[in-house]
């Protein structure tokens, strides 16, 4: 389904100003965190506001998605919140190596087709860019309802130097769940009761 275009988002983003640059969180000092695709910002929020000395930023590609997200983090006053609007193929190029300590990929994009499995953003092509901008042992989260995404996830991640730490099929009906932050997405689906598939993997630098 194609998004309606929002009015007014080149503006609407200006307005929300210092939370499109990111400088500051880079040379804090503080653990970054790094989540690829926000939608409307419900997980980054939530996860700031229960973690205020960490810092964290988001990739959006779509303009339209990450204003209702920016302004969600001003409206809270959020002061270790950023946003890029870019495609995750660049973060090698926008962020500094070895800075992200954890990395969300929460309800991505399934690419269902085979010859787009490339896209996907735990194909080997994304997790070597991962790869240099997190430190040893960071982590990477992934929630999906995407069973066919989980399963293909759950090979190309050992294979590309990622060790799988924790992993369910049901995040909801088992051990995992305590501090989980819900999207709007997971929201949904929970409502629907739709299992979410869930997993926990540590790079391995070197791997």
């Amino acid at each position: 389904m194609r998004m309606r275009k929002k009015k007014h988002t080149a503006g609407r983003l200006l307005a929300c100003g210092g939370y499109m640059q990111i400088n500051d969180m880079l040379e804090s000092g503080r653990p970054v965190c790094l989540e690829i695709g926000c939608g409307k910002g419900d997980f980054i929020c939530g996860t700031a506001q229960k973690r205020p000395d960490t810092n964290f930023i988001a990739v959006e590609r779509v303009p339209d998605v990450v204003v209702a997200a920016a302004e969600k983090s001003r409206g809270l006053g959020l002061p270790n919140v950023r946003f890029i609007v870019a495609d995750a193929k660049e973060l090698a190029n926008l962020l500094p190596e070895s800075i992200i300590r954890e990395l969300y990929l929460n309800f991505s994009d399934p690419w269902p087709k085979r010859y787009h499995h490339d896209k996907r953003l735990t194909s080997p092509g994304f997790l070597e860019i991962y790869k240099k901008i997190m430190v040893p042992d960071a982590k990477l989260i992934l929630k999906t309802d995407n069973a066919d995404l989980f399963g293909y996830s759950l090979k190309t991640l050992p294979q590309n130097g990622f060790a799988i730490m924790r992993e369910t099929r049901d995040l909801y009906g088992g051990e995992f769940l305590e501090g989980n932050i819900q999207t709007e997405y997971e929201k949904r689906f929970v409502g629907q009761g739709v299992k979410i598939c869930f997993l926990e993997a540590a790079y391995k630098a070197g791997g």
